[in-house]
Formats: structure tokens, C-alpha cells, sequence
């Protein structure tokens, strides 16, 4: 019953921002030039838990960081601009955003935008784990099924040097090495956006404020990985078959609904720095203490054959906390995890085989 009554508290995730405990915390976004990174940063900006936010690309960002420190809140704002500098944005985070990387165009699949965006992450990941090992990293930058196993890879194979003298022929040799600075618990997929369009339909079908729904969107980030639990929505989603399947189908085109109305002028910009911030919110009322912060997101996983899968977790201070496992599905539902699977599977294979070349 406890259990329960946790997962129907998260859902619809955590919105406010707490400033129970005022700790101070340093955020870097990774991307905060482009159309996702800007607004993103001004969300952060907001946030009273952020007291250092560091703005990192590889154009603009000097500028963008003058412009938000013009806004009246404390957090401090600096711009980095360039590979060279993309070490010292990251030094010392406390949680890191990655929205970088080249957006959707009309025609374009998530899977389409993998070359650029898969070396975008790798060469980030690298960064992170020489200058901020032990960080909450958020990936927003698509194709996220397949971004996400790239940076657990590279995480795993970059080691922190530790000290160890032993004496050879009088000679002092440090050699000793310790294991890569992956830590499962501290690394996500943001899928924060599926719950937000969720919520969001389902709060117009209903007439009821989206913000009132609680939906469990489960999967992945990407077409038929996206399993939004319509069964499990409070308020109940009351419709019958057909209206459920085209709600589903909705959802898990949104992205490309958004692409094709801006008709090459961007992808879901907004409305995923909005999703972002929030996501990266309950991750620092994670970090702050808070109880009971719980999100949907994509990460390492058994709870399907899928080795990375998104599901409701409780957020604390080493990230993860709890992996609240699957929903309750129905038959149709069932159905569509086992569509999602396989396509999963071969995302995130993708993935490890890139990291691995």
C-alpha cells in the first residue's frame, strides 16, 4: 500500500522548488547557446537551490551568461565558449544538463541525428569524468536511447588515478589505478517531456488542470518506446479503445507534431527546456534532502530485458534512491511494451558499439 500511495504521489512530479534546507549547488548546462539550452538556463536561473550556473558551448554562451545575470536572483552566471574551456565549466558541478548537440528537421528521425549528437556526447561524458566524476548527469540530447548507453560507456573506461608509491630499483612509481567513474544510480535520460505532453493532453481531454494528472510514461524516448500507462492516469482516462490508441500514437509522435508545425524552423524547443528544468529541479531536491522526489527517467536497468528502460524512480542525494518498477499495464499495454523491447534492445546496442569502436 505504502508503495502505491508513493508512486501515485510522483507521477505527476514534483513542481515546486524547496528552499527548506538552502543548500548551495552548481549546475552546468552542456548546450546552453542553442534552443533548448537557452531557455533551459533561464529556467535554472530561477531556481533558489542554484548557486552557481555555468553556461558552456561551443558559440555564445559569453553573452548568453551576461544576459541571464542581469535577472534578480542569486545564482552567479559564467559563460564558457569551446572545447578548451568545456574542463573548467564542468569543474566542481554538482549536476550536469546536456541539451547539446543539432536538433530535428522535418524528415529527420531521432535515429537520424546520430553521428553528430553520438560524438557530441562522448567527448562531454569524457570531460565529466576528469573534472566532475561524481555529478547528476541529465541527457536531453537525442536519440536519448541510444545517447545514454554511449555516455555509461565512456564513463566506465575513463579511471581516476590514485596514489600509490611503491619502491622499484629506488624509484618511486605511482601506478595505481582505480575503476571507471560510471555510477548507474547518477546518470539519466531526460524523458521528462513524454510526462509533460501526457499530462498535458490528458488535462485538455478532460477538461481538469494538467498539472492535477498523474501519468506513468515508461520506456524509452523515442516512437514506439514510449509507453505512456494511460490505464493508470489520475484522473481516469475515460475513452474507449480507439481513442486510447490514438492518444498513445499521440504522444509518442509528439516530438514530430512539433517538428512539422514549425516547418523547419526547430523542434520542441520549449517545451523540453521546460521538461528539462523541471527534471533537473527534482534531481537537486534530490541532492537537498527532500523526500518522496520522484520521476520518470531513462536509465540503467533490470526491470525488463532492456538494459536501460524508463520507469518512476524516488531521487535522493546519490541520484536513484529507488527504482519503482513497472506500472500495472492492461493487455494493450502489455502489447506495447513488448513492441518496445526489441526496439530498445537495438537502440541501446547502438549505442555500446559506437562507444566501443
Amino acid at each position: 500500500m505504502l508503495k502505491q500511495v508513493t508512486k501515485q504521489l510522483a507521477l505527476g512530479g514534483v513542481r515546486n522548488f524547496s528552499i527548506s534546507q538552502q543548500n548551495n549547488y552548481k549546475v552546468t548546462v552542456c548546450g546552453a547557446a542553442g534552443g533548448i539550452g537557452q531557455p533551459l538556463s533561464l529556467l535554472l536561473k530561477q531556481n533558489p537551490l542554484v548557486t552557481d550556473l555555468a553556461l558552456y558551448d561551443i558559440v555564445h554562451t559569453p553573452g548568453v551568461a551576461a544576459d541571464l545575470s542581469h535577472i534578480d536572483t542569486k545564482s552567479k552566471t559564467a559563460g564558457f565558449i569551446g572545447a578548451d574551456q568545456l574542463g573548467d565549466s564542468l569543474k566542481g558541478s554538482d549536476v550536469v544538463v546536456i541539451p547539446a548537440g543539432v536538433p530535428r528537421k522535418p524528415g529527420m528521425t531521432r535515429d537520424d541525428l546520430f553521428n553528430v549528437n553520438a560524438g557530441i556526447i562522448k567527448d562531454i561524458s569524457n570531460s565529466i569524468a576528469k573534472n566532475c566524476p561524481k555529478a547528476l548527469v541529465a541527457i536531453i540530447t537525442n536519440p536519448v536511447n541510444t545517447c545514454v548507453p554511449i555516455a555509461a560507456e565512456i564513463l566506465k573506461k575513463v579511471k581516476n588515478r590514485k596514489a600509490n608509491f611503491y619502491v622499484k630499483k629506488y624509484y618511486k612509481i605511482r601506478l595505481q589505478f582505480k575503476a571507471g567513474v560510471y555510477d548507474p544510480k547518477r546518470l539519466f535520460g531526460v524523458s521528462t517531456l513524454d510526462v509533460v505532453r501526457a499530462r498535458a493532453f490528458i488535462g485538455h481531454a478532460l477538461g481538469v488542470d494538467p498539472q492535477s494528472v498523474q501519468i506513468p510514461v515508461i520506456g524509452g524516448h523515442s516512437g514506439v518506446t514510449i509507453l505512456p500507462v494511460l490505464s493508470q492516469s489520475q484522473p481516469q482516462f475515460k475513452g474507449n479503445q480507439d481513442t486510447i490508441e490514438k492518444l498513445t500514437v499521440r504522444i509518442q509522435e509528439a516530438g514530430t507534431e512539433v517538428v512539422k508545425a514549425k516547418a523547419g524552423a526547430g523542434s520542441a524547443t520549449l517545451s523540453m527546456a521546460y521538461a528539462g528544468a523541471r527534471f533537473a529541479g527534482s534531481l537537486l531536491k534530490g541532492l537537498n534532502g527532500e523526500k518522496n522526489v520522484i520521476e520518470c527517467s531513462y536509465v540503467q536497468s533490470t526491470v525488463t530485458e532492456a538494459t536501460f528502460f524508463s520507469t518512476p524512480l524516488v531521487l535522493g542525494k546519490n541520484g536513484v534512491q529507488e527504482n519503482l518498477g513497472l506500472p500495472k499495464l492492461n493487455d494493450y499495454e502489455k502489447k506495447l511494451l513488448e513492441a518496445a523491447i526489441p526496439e530498445l534492445k537495438k537502440n541501446i546496442q547502438k549505442g555500446i558499439d559506437f562507444a566501443n569502436a
